[in-house]
C-alpha cells in the first residue's frame, strides 16, 4: 500500500492559521489589542513564533502593528470598504466573464457545488457558516477564471475579503436574498453569458459595498 507524505506544517504557520480563522470568525474583534506575550502563553509557543505569525497575518492585512504601541486586529474604515468593495468588483468581473467564456463540464460541475455549498450554509441562517460559503462561491469563480495573474491579485487581499465578507453578512435579514444575488451571476456564467456574468458581478460587489458602507456611516454617527 502506498502511503502519502506526511506534510509538517511550522508551528508560526500554524499560529496564523489559528489567529487567522479567530479574527474570520469575531472571537477576536476588530480593533482588539493584540499582545505577543499573552499570546505565547495561550499557545504555549515562544514570543518568535507568535510574532512571526503575527506578521503573516499584517501581510495578509488582517491585523496592523502600531510603533511604541504593539499589534491590534484591523478596523474597517470607510475607505477600507470603498477600496475593497471596487477592487471586488473590478476583480470578479472580469473572472466572471473569463470563467464564461472558457467554462468546461469540470468547471460547471465545480461551479454548480460551489453555489449547492451556498444554498445549504443559508439553512443554518447563521451568518459565519453563510459568509464562508459565500467566500468560497466567489473563490470558486476566481479560480475557474483560469488567469494566474488575476488569481494571484486575489490572494493579495483575500483575507480581507473574508472578513468584510463576513461584515456584510452579520447583518443577513434574509438568506433567500444573498441566494437570489448570486444565482443570477451562477446561472449567466452556467449560460456562458459572458457580458451578463460581468455585469451581474460588478452590480452585485457595488451594491453590497454601499450596504456596507452606509452601515459603518450610521454606527460612526450613533457613536459621535
Amino acid at each position: 500500500m502506498e502511503l502519502e507524505a506526511i506534510k509538517k506544517t511550522p508551528a508560526d504557520q500554524q499560529a496564523a492559521d489559528a489567529l487567522r480563522q479567530k479574527i474570520i470568525s469575531g472571537e477576536l474583534a476588530l480593533g482588539e489589542r493584540l499582545i505577543e506575550a499573552t499570546l505565547a502563553e495561550r499557545f504555549a509557543l515562544s514570543r518568535g513564533t507568535i510574532r512571526a505569525a503575527l506578521h503573516q497575518l499584517a501581510r495578509e492585512g488582517l491585523i496592523i502593528q502600531v510603533p511604541y504601541t504593539g499589534w491590534s486586529v484591523m478596523v474597517l474604515t470607510t475607505r477600507d470598504v470603498w477600496e475593497l468593495f471596487t477592487l471586488r468588483a473590478s476583480l470578479e468581473s472580469l473572472a466572471s466573464r473569463l470563467a464564461s467564456e472558457q467554462l468546461d463540464a469540470e468547471g460547471r460541475a465545480t461551479l454548480k457545488a460551489a453555489y449547492a455549498a451556498l444554498v445549504d450554509a443559508s439553512r443554518t441562517r447563521s451568518p459565519a457558516i453563510i459568509a464562508e460559503a459565500d467566500f468560497r462561491l466567489h473563490k470558486t469563480i476566481i479560480d475557474l477564471s483560469g488567469h494566474s495573474r488575476l488569481r494571484q491579485q486575489y490572494r493579495l487581499v483575500e483575507q480581507q475579503i473574508r472578513l468584510y465578507i463576513v461584515s456584510g453578512d452579520s447583518k443577513i435579514v434574509d438568506e433567500r436574498i444573498v441566494l437570489a444575488h448570486h444565482k443570477a451571476i451562477v446561472d449567466a456564467i452556467l449560460a456562458q453569458d459572458a457580458p451578463e456574468a460581468a455585469r451581474l458581478a460588478e452590480e452585485h460587489n457595488n451594491s453590497e459595498g454601499k450596504k456596507l458602507l452606509e452601515r459603518i456611516e450610521r454606527q460612526r454617527h450613533l457613536i459621535s
